[in-house]
């Protein structure tokens, strides 16, 4: 028993220093691209780039705010001043004091939660009615950041976004991790021991039918992603989503700012039939825009077709 136990030791501490040398190399080789704020002991990276009125982008789940500014925020600082943030627990943000962190808990930070850190580091930027949009996982933050602030948001801009409670579980990758022995047991293996080439398999399936673009993957840090926190992090908040959404789906039909929805409809990351197809039923300023052929990365794949959905918004808001 006791070889046993000194064997499952060693195991155990050979994983968390593969790991922890991972994580030195991706924080190294990535590092932080946009100024870092203090919102309550809470660090946030937020970047600002260009001038107009403000434009605050939020990405998705497992990315961080390089997403935008691989090739799409430049489109946009010719007449906006684009505002990225990373969500909390993502790149470089930390999660809130209050948000369960440890390797064993399993509670993810809601979107209304993210909403209200990223309203505060938005404050401390001096935004001011902004057009919101988020991507994913970002819309469910969109669409709390408009809740809580409707007389303050100018309009809000959905890019394939989670606006929905929907059928059915998220597969065994979430339940495993979002559990907390996987968050404590399976996570360390996977930061240690993913190949590179399975994480940009990955970043391909997400892309579906599509492709990510040449360099992407190196672009955005698929290591920050990949540290033990984020991991953790990012399972914890979609595994615990659901009820968020569900909670929030009454109050949809009370959004009155300009709403832009737009949605490939080969997306079977977040389908369009079950999130901006309802979604536009139930928001009286909403209008869809669906992508034929297009799969969940909208911003990438037709760039064109998001740009003149935010300068809809803002003409519909009269910011233009």
């Amino acid at each position: 028993m006791i070889i046993i136990a000194v064997l499952a030791l060693a195991m155990v501490v050979t994983v968390q220093i593969a790991a922890g040398y991972r994580e030195a190399r991706a924080a190294r080789t990535h590092p932080p691209i946009g100024q870092m704020l203090d919102v309550n002991g809470t660090q946030v990276q937020a970047m600002v780039r260009g001038q107009g009125p403000d434009l605050v982008l939020i990405h998705g789940a497992g990315g961080n705010l390089r997403d935008f500014t691989f090739d799409f925020a430049e489109r946009l600082t010719d007449r906006y001043r684009v505002i990225l943030f990373d969500r909390p627990g993502l790149g470089w943000t930390d999660l809130p004091d209050d948000a369960a962190s440890g390797a064993w808990a399993s509670q993810g930070t809601s979107p209304q939660a993210q909403a209200a850190l990223l309203q505060a580091a938005a404050d401390q930027l001096g935004v001011r009615n902004p057009i919101v949009l988020g991507h994913s996982f970002g819309g469910s933050v969109a669409l709390a950041w408009a809740l809580a602030r409707p007389e303050d948001t100018a309009a809000v801009v959905m890019v394939a976004g989670v606006a929905q409670p929907w059928p059915g579980d998220l597969g065994p990758f979430y339940t495993v991790l979002g559990a907390p022995w996987g968050g404590a047991l399976v996570v360390p293996l996977i930061t240690a021991f993913t190949p590179r080439p399975y994480v940009k398999d990955r970043i391909d399936s997400i892309f579906a039918p599509q492709t990510a673009p040449e360099g992407y993957a190196d672009y955005i840090g698929a290591g920050l992603s990949m540290r033990r926190t984020t991991l953790r992090a990012n399972v914890r908040q979609v595994n615990t989503l659901r009820p968020h959404m569900v909670a929030m789906k009454p109050q949809l039909p009370t959004l009155t700012m300009p709403m832009e929805i737009v949605h490939g409809d080969a997306d079977d990351t977040v389908p369009l039939e079950v999130h901006s197809i309802p979604l536009s039923q139930q928001v009286p300023g909403a209008n869809l825009t669906v992508l034929p052929g297009v799969g969940h990365m909208p911003h990438h794949v037709d760039p064109q077709a998001v740009v003149d959905a935010i300068d809809r918004a803002a003409q519909r808001a009269g910011l233009r």
